[in-house]
């Protein structure tokens, strides 16, 4: 059973990191004056705030939903999700700077720790 786990899990990782090459070669295809590394940090941001959080907060439905639909609805519940609770971490106190570095993590670690409870 666990190595079932872990032959998905790196199956699944490993598509990720397809998209975000493929992703990396589209952004600098489209900003090809700003060059590689801008391309590159651009797709890093976007995928550490808003596809990996989702990703991993989708986890929990991976028996009913293959990995392209988890990837496109997870984007979308980690932008709703990383809003919300980035207005109430502003609400708390907490300086918006450091949104960035402490909302993702926390996301994933819930999906993660969500999935492997299941």
């Amino acid at each position: 059973m666990k190595k079932e786990i872990f032959d998905r899990m790196k199956k699944e990782l490993l598509n990720i990191a397809a998209l975000l090459v493929l992703f990396i070669v589209i952004f600098w295809i489209m900003f090809y004056r700003g060059g590689f590394i801008s391309a590159a940090r651009a797709v890093l941001a976007l995928f550490w705030l808003f596809a990996l959080p989702g990703y991993f907060l989708t986890l929990y439905w991976h028996e009913k939903l293959d990995f392209a639909e988890r990837f496109v609805i997870g984007i979308a519940v980690s932008l709703a999700v990383a809003g919300i609770a980035s207005y109430y971490l502003g609400v708390f106190g907490l300086d918006i700077k450091h949104h960035i570095v402490i909302l993702p993590l926390i996301l994933i670690l819930m999906g993660a720790i969500i999935n492997l409870r299941k």
